[in-house]
């Protein structure tokens, strides 16, 4: 998948969905939402509150609404694309031009801004915390400033670097990866966040 990181650029790019995406884009902005681009996609907010997404794909271009669930669906048009992993989030598809209502996709709109607006969303649940991996609680034990960083960062930062230790299967692996985590802890960084801070 191609990393935009400027909304503009991925409307450039010219492909067999190119009329769809750019017609639903324009019928997005007048609706009063602010375009911008997050894990590489236009996304669209109100208020500062992410409410839509827009992206195209081999078969379809989608509309998502980030907190869907909460949408009247008055037409059936909205789908769950990963049931039993996906609470909040629903899809409208779009395969051809002739699937696209202006009046209707601005129905749905305003009903997501509204809920938006009176702060219908899931709340994402908190993962439990992980056990701490021997070989790493023996490292903050030998070092104190290592400790005093780990212990600042969030929870979901210490779990992704428990992970990172507990999933290399072979045991030299796992003593690589704790010498390549120590710096970045020291350092105040979570695992992932290179990734975090491009998207």
């Amino acid at each position: 998948m191609k990393k935009y990181v400027d909304a503009q650029a991925y409307f450039d790019d010219d492909h067999e969905r190119s009329a769809i995406l750019n017609e639903i884009r324009a019928i997005l902005l007048s609706c009063d939402l602010e375009e911008t681009i997050k894990w590489f996609l236009p996304t669209y907010l109100h208020q500062k509150r992410l409410v839509i997404g827009l992206g195209h794909f081999k078969e379809f271009v989608s509309i998502w609404f980030h907190h869907g669930v909460f949408l009247s669906d008055p037409l059936n048009v909205l789908i769950n694309a990963q049931k039993g992993k996906t609470m909040g989030l629903r899809q409208w598809r779009f395969t051809s031009m002739k699937d696209i209502d202006h009046t209707a996709i601005k129905m749905y709109v305003k009903e997501a801004i509204k809920n938006s607006e009176e702060g219908l969303e899931i709340k994402a649940k908190a993962k439990p915390m992980i056990a701490m991996p021997e070989l790493l609680q023996k490292a903050l034990d030998d070092d104190p400033s290592l400790v005093l960083a780990y212990d600042s960062l969030t929870r979901s930062k210490q779990n992704e670097y428990k992970e990172y230790i507990i999933n290399a299967k072979r045991e030299a692996t796992k003593y690589n990866r704790l010498e390549k985590i120590k710096p970045m802890i020291l350092s105040g960084i979570g695992l992932h966040d290179k990734y975090r801070k491009s998207k």
